[in-house]
């Protein structure tokens, strides 16, 4: 969808120096970024758009409304090739060029033409865009016996772990990724307040940092505490929370503390990602070796999809627990059983039969 009718921003009908051009072409990038903060994106994500927008013009070495997609095609490659870049950020530079010449094309395309006789094209095409790098099956996580089998492991080891209190909060962690979808930052940033076990039938979560689209911000949301989520809540805030430190009962304290002293509060530092990482890595090497190495939290928030929808649970209740903004998202977050289809077009003729009968 345009962002606006084409309009004028006030340059005069030829550019008669190189000058000229440079500015007309800074007021173009400087016009994409108020009209990203006009949708409401952080200052971070124009920071990063606009740069990547500079580093393509100094590859082209030319004004950005002359480039074609052979440019494209340049740069993409000078990313893998000379660069080294990863996939995954040439794939978001890419996205980044994209989004800039879709929004030129939808505001500017009839003063730059007359302003400098180019006819704007997109240089990021369905050719040289980057595929996704990340394959459907790579996605798919491990069936239910193998996270009962890992998930049951884990948790009786608690007992006789060498660190219970650290053991026993990763557990819980990765339980939330599974149970309830959590992002892995958005069960870190959780504070002891945001359990609120009034709301609803189980009680709820208040998740503060879901991630929001494009730069937007956090996107909080309520997180119902169904899938036993509730009986892990009341075991961690009466058995374990307050053996880490008194802060147990600050309400800003966080819910998954680290070991650590905050050096500002003197109460329990918050948890890093990266423990929270290598505890899952841990408890998968020695419970499910076979798939060490490639079970991630993320893997286990798309087990948590999958699952709930494999019980039954309606597809748009599956998009508001994960916070997913578009359904299609969520879609791809369901990988279900090889005989999913067959089970579903059984249950389709056996009511078509009884509407049929009762006819």
């Amino acid at each position: 969808m345009s962002l606006a009718v084409v309009r004028s921003i006030g340059f005069s009908q030829t550019l008669r120096t190189r000058q000229d051009e440079e500015d007309f072409e800074q007021e173009l990038v400087d016009q994409y970024a108020l009209a990203q903060l006009g949708a409401g994106v952080t200052d971070q994500w124009v920071g990063s758009e606009r740069s990547v927008v500079f580093e393509f013009a100094r590859f082209l070495g030319r004004p950005l409304w002359s480039a074609s997609p052979s440019d494209g095609d340049r740069f993409l490659t000078h990313l893998r090739q000379e660069r080294g870049q990863a996939r995954a950020t040439r794939e978001s530079k890419a996205g980044t060029l994209a989004r800039f010449f879709d929004f030129l094309v939808a505001r500017y395309q009839g003063d730059i033409q007359e302003l400098t006789g180019y006819v704007l094209t997109q240089p990021i095409d369905e050719f040289n865009r980057p595929s996704n790098s990340t394959s459907p099956a790579s996605r798919v996580p491990p069936s239910d016996p193998e996270v009962e089998a890992l998930f049951a492991g884990w948790r009786d080891a608690l007992p006789s772990a060498r660190k219970y209190l650290p053991a026993a909060r990763n557990y819980l962690a990765a339980s939330l990724w599974r149970r309830a979808g959590l992002r892995i930052t958005e069960a870190r940033m959780l504070d002891i307040k945001d359990w609120r076990p009034d709301l609803g039938q189980h009680g709820k979560l208040h998740v503060r940092f879901g991630k929001g689209s494009r730069g937007r911000g956090p996107k909080p949301r309520l997180v119902p505490a169904i899938n036993s989520v509730d009986a892990l809540m009341n075991w961690w805030l009466t058995d374990v929370r307050h053996q880490f430190g008194d802060d147990y009962l600050d309400p800003d304290a966080p819910l998954l503390p680290s070991e650590r002293r905050d050096q500002h509060t003197d109460g329990c530092g918050r948890v890093g990602d990266d423990a929270l990482r290598s505890g899952l890595a841990s408890a998968v090497k020695l419970w499910l070796p076979t798939w060490q190495g490639r079970l991630t939290p993320h893997a286990l928030r798309h087990y948590c999809a999958s699952s709930l929808y494999a019980r039954k649970m309606d597809l748009k209740a599956v998009q508001e627990l994960l916070g997913h903004e578009w359904l299609s998202t969520t879609t791809r977050y369901i990988h279900v059983h090889a005989d999913h289809i067959d089970h579903a077009w059984a249950v389709a003729n056996e009511r078509v039969a009884a509407r049929l009968t009762g006819g």
